[in-house]
């Protein structure tokens, strides 16, 4: 079965373009043509039955993304499996299973089961763990077990993976020599940076990047190129090991779109506000308009524990900068495992940030529950906003925590609310 790509480039509309146009508001051709030129890719592995095909790119509405998964300190696959089921009842466009402990088998393959969106997975860490449980340490894991376990992921259904394939050798090198202030933060691009070391031979992802071709289209997965380099805070931001990185993703982006893969790109996690722009066009340049993920970015390191707010400022400017998809980030990061309710949290924050460049990127297309709130709110119609609120529980809880005296009114204002006053005013006014 030919991929997305080739079907698009062949000038055939699959059923998953017709889905992607219709929910979009766009035109299959238009769809179609994106893809064909790869600044667009539906995330859908071909033999996953129970999925809904998001598109991600270039027209369409910015999409987000929640990270679940177990750790060593708090392993439950239920657990994990509703974190998943949260993130997509408040909006989340696809889940990422990042699990590091218990089976990792299970775990995926109850993630995949529970929820309908697009999964994504990082192959590297259950191989650099399995090697550690069963060869001593991460930098035993071989070249074949890394491949393995990406085939595995993919005959289980995965939608889409982040592949470190920028972690170069030489890049590795280079960061021994001149230290950085945060090294490398990256899980996946810290095993691979390790084993490097170690072994003093060139990443296996790097070195085998046509293997990994031939797998992503066997199974149409999609590939994110991660991002190992990526800043962790924000005085390493834009930093030489960044951009050369970013550089060899660019040249990966050009090879995987030759044999008909659909690849995207991930960018940084810590930028300063002044580096977002920059940092999001000079990625859409270099990898010739790719669709760009993004963690955040996170804009400032003093905020643990509302660093899904931090976020939500980054990743709105990101997202109007051109950034295509966002990674949500929670309550919880740098602090510990996510919550239930650290992922809802989340998630809200992301989907406000994707919205709000939504609106600027896409007009009143995207705007339209905006239309109605203003409409709701200028009428006093509180179940008309309730409606479309993005949160209805937590609106509804926070009006009815007092008694009003005013019921048309809320109990800021009560008798003095300027929209009551105002409608009040100008029925009996000679205007």
């Amino acid at each position: 079965m030919p991929t997305q790509m080739k079907s698009a480039v062949e000038g055939r509309e699959t059923e998953e373009m017709r889905l992607v146009a219709m929910e979009e508001d766009e035109s299959p051709q238009n769809i179609r043509m994106r893809i064909a030129e790869g600044s667009l890719i539906i995330t859908r592995n071909i033999i996953r039955e129970n999925v809904h095909p998001v598109g991600i790119g270039k027209g369409l509405r910015i999409k987000v993304n929640a990270n679940v998964g177990t750790s060593q300190d708090l392993c439950d696959i239920n657990l994990e499996v509703e974190k998943a089921s949260i993130a997509v009842k408040y909006g989340a466009d696809t889940v990422m299973d990042l699990s590091t402990s218990g089976n990792l088998d299970e775990v995926r393959r109850a993630i995949l089961k529970a929820v309908n969106v697009p999964v994504g997975t990082v192959p590297i860490y259950q191989a650099a763990i399995e090697a550690a449980r069963k060869k001593g340490s991460i930098v035993h894991m071989s070249e074949d077990d890394i491949f393995n376990v990406i085939e595995k992921h993919a005959k289980d259904g995965v939608d889409f993976m982040t592949l470190h394939c920028g972690v170069t050798k030489e890049i590795v090198n280079d960061l021994t020599k001149q230290p950085r202030l945060m090294g490398i933060v990256s899980r996946g691009g810290v095993f691979i940076a390790t084993w490097i070391i170690h072994n003093g031979e060139e990443n296996p992802l790097y070195k085998n990047y046509d293997y990994l071709l031939e797998l992503a289209a066997k199974y149409d997965f999609a590939i994110s190129l991660g991002d190992g380099m990526r800043p962790g805070c924000i005085f390493d931001a834009t930093d030489h090991f960044q951009i050369k990185e970013l550089l060899t993703i660019g040249r990966l982006v050009e090879r995987a779109r030759r044999t008909y893969v659909q690849v995207m790109v991930e960018g940084p996690g810590h930028l300063p506000l002044n580096h977002i722009e920059a940092n999001v066009r000079l990625a859409k340049a270099i990898c010739k308009d790719a669709p760009f993920y993004v963690l955040g970015p996170v804009v400032t390191e003093i905020a643990p524990g509302y660093d899904h707010i931090v976020a939500a400022i980054g990743g709105a400017l990101a997202g109007l900068a051109g950034a295509d998809f966002l990674c949500y980030v929670t309550p919880a990061e740098h602090l510990g495992l996510p919550s239930v309710d650290d992922v809802k949290e989340g998630v809200i924050a992301a989907r406000i940030a994707a919205h709000a460049a939504d609106i600027v990127r896409l007009g009143s297309k995207a705007a339209v529950r905006d239309l109605e709130m203003a409409k709701a709110r200028a009428s006093l119609n509180w179940r008309k906003q309730m409606e479309n609120a993005i949160d209805q529980r937590k609106a509804l809880e926070i009006r009815g925590r007092v008694k009003l005296t005013a019921p048309e009114a809320c109990s800021m204002c009560s008798e003095y609310c300027a929209i009551k006053m105002m409608r009040e005013y100008f029925k009996t006014s000679c205007f």
